[in-house]
């Protein structure tokens, strides 16, 4: 856990606004953009970009991703800028609370596995590509993304030990549990 600089207003004021942003239902709004279909209704039913590559459509499935990993990173990059790294941590978490509770939909969201390796991207880079091969090596092997996305979110704790990033560790237990 980093040290502990910023105020709780403003902490609080992170959290809400990384919170925001986190909810905003990229996958259903591109499934719409694209005339998809309700996304809801497809699949697995879950607002992310696996269930939009389940449309058959790989540009907005893509485009999904993207954007559902840059609201966690954004709103990474944002609070670190503005206040330091105890704010960057708690907007991650935020974020991806908001990805997978989003209050624009009834707080019925995605897995957030998207999200969250946006945001592992944002707070420690070495972290967030050791936690996506780690997805990648995987997915080719079990043809599973879910199963991917758990060992993923499994492996991201000790990715942050090995890589000198202990100040992360409980931040990568908590996602990772959600996950």
């Amino acid at each position: 856990m980093p040290e502990l600089i910023t105020g709780p207003a403003l902490i609080g004021v992170v959290g809400l606004a990384a919170y925001l942003l986190g909810s905003v239902p990229f996958g259903l709004v591109i499934a719409r953009l694209f005339g998809l279909g309700e996304l809801r209704q497809i699949g697995s039913g879950n607002i992310g970009a696996t269930n939009v590559l389940r449309t058959g459509n790989k540009v907005a499935a893509a485009l999904a991703l993207i954007l559902d990993a840059g609201k966690g990173a954004i709103a990474v990059l944002l609070a670190r800028a503005a206040l330091g790294e105890d704010a960057a941590q708690t907007a991650a978490l935020a974020a991806f609370l908001g990805h997978c509770f989003p209050v624009f939909i009834g707080f019925q969201g995605g897995k957030g596995v998207a999200t969250f390796l946006g945001t592992l991207l944002a707070l420690a880079w070495p972290i967030g590509a050791l936690a996506c091969g780690t997805w990648l090596v995987t997915a080719v092997l079990s043809r599973i993304s879910s199963l991917s996305a758990l060992v993923a979110a499994a492996s991201a704790p000790v990715w942050a030990l090995l890589t000198g990033h202990g100040t992360a560790v409980l931040l990568c237990v908590a996602l990772a549990a959600l996950v």
